[in-house]
C-alpha cells in the first residue's frame, strides 16, 4: 500500500508500507539520497506477520522537497509525524547509513516510542569522518542542479561489493538524482556536525548492528563505538559486504531483523 502522508504544512512524505497492519510495526528509515524504493527488496522477504512503513524522507524520492530545513532533527519529527498519522505508537526502527543517525536521534528524543533499534552501515555521526569529509568536499560542495546522472551511479555503485541486479542499480541511481543540490548540501552539513556516542548509554532499547566489512564510509571502529555505547547491543558482521547488507544479502538481513522483532517487540495496540 502506497500512501502520501502530510507531516507540516506543504510538506507531504511518500510512504508504503506491507504486511500485517495489525504485526508489530517495523519503520525503515533509507539512507542519503535513497527513498523507499529502496527498502521494497528488503520489505519482499519479510514475514508477512510484520507491519513493514518505509518512509521516504523530505527532499528525498517522490516526497515534498521544500527549501528546508534538512537537518536530522527535521527528519526525526517528519518521522513522529508520520507515527502520529498512522496511528503507530510503538515500532522497532531499522535506519540505513543517514537513516540510522535518524533512527538514534529519534530513539533518543523520543523512547517510548521505539521497541528496538536495527542499526545498518550506521555511525554515532558524521563528525571527524574522514571519507565523508572527502566526498563532501570533493563531489558536493561544487554540486548542482539537475543531478549528474553519472554522479548518482556513481555513488550508489560505490557503495556496494556484491552484485546486485542492474535493473535495481537503475533505480536507485535515478532516486538519487531526485534530491536537490541545496538537500545533499544542508543534510552532510548537518551530520558533519553530529556525535552522538556519548548520549546513547540513555538509551534503554535493545539494538542489532549491522555492518558489511568490506564498508569504506563506515568502519569497524565505529560499530564498537555503537556497541560500546549502547548497553543492549548485538553486531553481525556481513563479511565481503559493502554498506548495503539489505541490498546485498536480503534474505539474511530479513531473517535477522524479523528474529530481532520477534524476540524484542509484541504487537501494540493503535492509539
Amino acid at each position: 500500500m502506497r500512501t502520501r502522508v502530510t507531516v507540516s504544512p506543504g510538506v507531504e512524505l511518500d510512504v508504503i508500507q506491507s504486511g500485517d497492519p495489525t504485526g508489530v510495526p517495523l519503520l525503515l528509515l533509507h539512507g542519503l539520497s535513497d527513498s523507499n524504493a529502496s527498502m521494497r527488496v528488503l520489505m519482499d522477504e519479510l514475514p508477512k506477520g510484520v507491519r513493514a512503513i518505509a518512509i521516504t524522507q523530505r527532499g528525498h524520492g517522490d516526497s515534498s522537497k521544500p527549501a528546508g530545513p534538512y537537518t536530522t532533527d527535521a527528519f526525526v519529527a517528519d518521522v513522529a509525524a508520520v507515527m502520529d498519522r498512522l496511528s503507530v505508537r510503538r515500532a522497532v526502527v531499522f535506519g540505513h547509513s543517514m537513516g540510522s543517525v535518524v533512527a538514534q536521534r529519534f530513539a533518543l528524543k523520543h523512547p517510548d516510542r521505539v521497541a528496538g533499534l536495527v542499526l545498518e552501515g550506521a555511525f554515532p555521526g558524521l563528525k571527524g569522518n574522514p571519507a565523508v569529509a572527502a566526498f563532501y568536499e570533493g563531489e558536493i560542495r561544487t554540486l548542482g542542479d539537475p543531478i549528474d546522472p553519472t554522479f548518482a551511479r556513481e555513488f550508489q555503485v560505490s557503495t556496494i561489493v556484491r552484485p546486485v541486479p542492474e535493473a535495481f542499480i537503475d533505480l536507485v541511481s535515478s532516486e538519487s538524482q531526485k534530491l536537490p543540490a541545496r538537500a545533499w548540501k544542508q543534510i552532510l552539513q548537518d551530520m558533519m556536525q553530529i556525535d552522538t556516542t556519548a548520549d546513547l548509554a540513555r538509551l534503554k532499547v535493545p539494538a542489532l548492528l549491522l555492518w558489511g566489512d568490506r564498508d569504506t564510509f563506515v568502519l569497524r571502529s565505529d560499530q564498537d563505538r555503537l556497541a560500546a555505547a549502547i548497553a543492549d547491543s548485538t553486531l553481525e558482521v556481513f563479511e565481503g559486504t559493502g554498506h548495503d547488507p539489505h541490498w546485498e544479502e536480503p534474505s539474511r538481513v530479513a531473517n535477522l531483523v524479523a528474529d530481532f522483532v520477534q524476540r524484542h517487540a509484541a504487537p501494540v495496540p493503535a492509539r
